[in-house]
């Protein structure tokens, strides 16, 4: 999820949100405390207009930023020789990610974890996440606080994909994807790839966690 520019950008966003929190926590989370962590990045499965629904169980928690430890698509071969990453990371053939500059993700952590999370789009808006536990069924019920949703807490920059086979194990590789279309313009998504299931993912940010005062 970063390039050159976008490590400047993300620098911004570390010192720019606790400013923005500053300025929005009173009014928006009055009588709540909350502290901030290093940002972890959620890849969310939901319609953008939903504020609630369950689900969660199928969306994953990257603990830590994956663009600086990701592999460039044009370095591949890299991962072709050994499935782990210069960054110490595995890599697997039938389950791999890419984000907006054309770079190959660790994956993120399935499922999610249950809690409280703070969320923002980086911009101006944010908002309180909360993921249930598994019920009986292993489904995991969501929902944002503030009449928030999805939209409102996506952070539209970073755009993730999923990329299995669509038959036989081997059959999706990212020497496949189109290099010629990275860094992805605003609006535009992860392109398909031959041989390849594609499944997009909202990404929020996680800034926060509630603290009891």
């Amino acid at each position: 999820m970063k390039t050159k520019f976008n490590i400047s950008r993300r620098k911004w966003l570390l010192s720019g949100l606790g400013m923005f929190a500053s300025a929005i926590l009173p009014k928006a989370f009055a009588q709540k405390y909350y502290r901030r962590i290093p940002l972890q990045y959620i890849a969310c499965l939901a319609t953008e207009n939903e504020k609630s629904g369950t689900g969660a169980e199928n969306w994953g928690l990257w603990e830590i930023d994956p663009g600086p430890i990701g592999v460039w698509l044009r370095l591949y071969q890299i991962l072709e020789k050994t499935p782990i990453a210069p960054a110490g990371w595995r890599f697997d053939i039938d389950d791999w990610w890419l984000d907006e500059n054309g770079l190959i993700m660790k994956a993120p952590t399935f499922p999610m974890p249950a809690g409280h999370y703070y969320v923002t789009n980086g911009e101006d808006d944010m908002s309180l996440l909360t993921v249930e536990k598994p019920d009986a069924k292993g489904k995991q019920a969501w929902s944002l606080s503030d009449g928030r949703s999805i939209k409102n807490v996506t952070h539209g920059p970073c755009r993730s994909a999923r990329y299995t086979p669509t038959s036989g194990s081997g059959t999706c590789s990212p020497k496949d994807a189109d290099r010629s279309v990275f860094p992805l313009k605003p609006g535009e998504q992860p392109p398909e790839v031959n041989g390849c299931d594609r499944q997009k993912y909202a990404v929020l940010i996680v800034f926060g966690l509630p603290v009891e005062g």
